[in-house]
């Protein structure tokens, strides 16, 4: 394997767990998304600032780091179909079905707030314009920018004009999460689309924009030896200027801060991190103890990403072990510490047993073999390498 797919992979490993760091308070909160949403179920005393303060570093950084992954990935399948000789974008739409249909089962199955449904829209209007010359690419991505800092600019206006809350939140009654069914959720996600998928929508433009600044990253050698000045600039801007910001306006700035904070400064504070971390490895270094932990998540990333979701449900949820529900402020901090740590090292246990038995993940193979039908059904098998592989 080459220095820049060892990078990737793990960069892929890094913001799959980045996401569960992020969600996991969620989890952890007896009224799920909507608690956690409006602030029921905080900690108390001391750790109240840890949990701002854990809470803060993950809020958005990981996110945005997957989106920049994906728009690479895509990248990499532009370049493969080349190499091959097909046209792009062929019949990605059919990928970018099967990857929808992931984020559906996963939505209803295990969480609310899935990003794979996102990401499948993202990648079918992005991979379109990777097929455009690059002046226009480059016009895309500043629309695209510029519709998500006048969105962003709207929503924070908005949560700045409201009044202050008064009082503390209002629990959720009836509660699916804590007293419902594995069914029920299913219900409760099928009547709240709507609400559920309101920021897949708001950070459309942002996807879109952050798809494709990872593919000019990608041909401008980031990943690469070459790519030196680039990403030293890069860490300037993500780890030194933006990430302070960010820390500072999230734990100052109130809910409209927290939105900044996230979907504003977050997504630099990603290209900083993917340039420190590619800057390792593109100076020709192998794996370490943490990479070659790393590593197998993100070939698996899509089997992680599901799974460590339903590890979740099943330990924080009513319908499994019912953790949430016996956490108070002052076990809520160390409880939910715990559970990622757990989770985190099933994930790496896991994905390194089932890579020294499979090529890839199960839900990598499925969706492969989903892929496989299709294109064989349309008289035009198209074998998918590695490169190919959604990651």
């Amino acid at each position: 394997m080459s220095t820049r797919h060892v990078a990737l992979d793990v960069l892929r490993g890094i913001a799959i767990l980045g996401t569960i760091a992020t969600n996991i308070w969620i989890f952890t909160n007896p009224d799920g998304l909507i608690g956690y949403i409006q602030g029921t179920h905080r900690a108390t005393g001391s750790w109240a600032v840890v949990e701002d303060l854990l809470q803060q570093l993950a809020q958005g950084k990981f996110l945005g780091l997957l989106t920049i992954m994906f728009g690479i990935g895509l990248a990499i399948q532009q370049r493969s179909a080349r190499r091959r000789g097909r046209p792009w974008p062929g019949r990605y739409y059919w990928r970018a079905a099967l990857l929808f249909v992931d984020g559906v089962i996963n939505y209803f199955l295990f969480t609310e707030f899935d990003i794979l449904m996102g990401y499948a829209v993202t990648g079918l209007i992005v991979a379109y314009l990777l097929s455009m010359r690059l002046r226009r690419q480059y016009v895309a991505i500043a629309v695209a920018a510029s519709t998500h800092v006048v969105l962003l600019g709207l929503v924070t206006w908005v949560l700045l004009a409201a009044p202050a809350r008064s009082g503390s939140a209002s629990e959720l009654s009836p509660n699916p999460y804590a007293d419902g069914s594995f069914v029920d959720l299913i219900a409760f996600r099928a009547e709240n689309l709507l609400m559920f998928r309101a920021e897949v929508v708001f950070i459309l433009p942002m996807s879109i924009a952050l798809f494709l600044v990872g593919a000019t990253l990608l041909r401008a050698g980031v990943l690469e030896p070459r790519g030196a000045r680039l990403r030293r600039g890069l860490m300037v801007a993500g780890l030194g200027v933006a990430l302070p910001l960010d820390l500072a306006v999230g734990q100052a700035g109130g809910d409209a801060g927290l939105v900044v904070a996230r979907y504003g400064l977050a997504p630099v504070v990603a290209l900083g991190l993917l340039a420190w971390v590619a800057g390792y490895y593109a100076d020709g270094h192998t794996p370490g103890r943490w990479g070659r932990a790393l590593t197998p998540i993100g070939r698996m990333a899509l089997s992680c990403y599901v799974l460590q979701n339903a590890i979740a449900g099943a330990v924080c949820y009513g319908w499994g072990a019912g953790l949430a529900s016996e956490l108070d402020g002052t076990t809520l901090v160390p409880a939910t510490v715990t559970l990622y740590l757990a989770i985190s090292a099933v994930l790496m246990v896991f994905a390194r047993f089932w890579l020294r038995h499979f090529e890839r993940g199960p839900l990598e193979w499925l969706w492969h073999r989903g892929y496989d039908r299709i294109t064989a059904s349309a008289g035009r098998r198209v074998p998918p390498d590695r490169a190919d592989a959604p990651r």
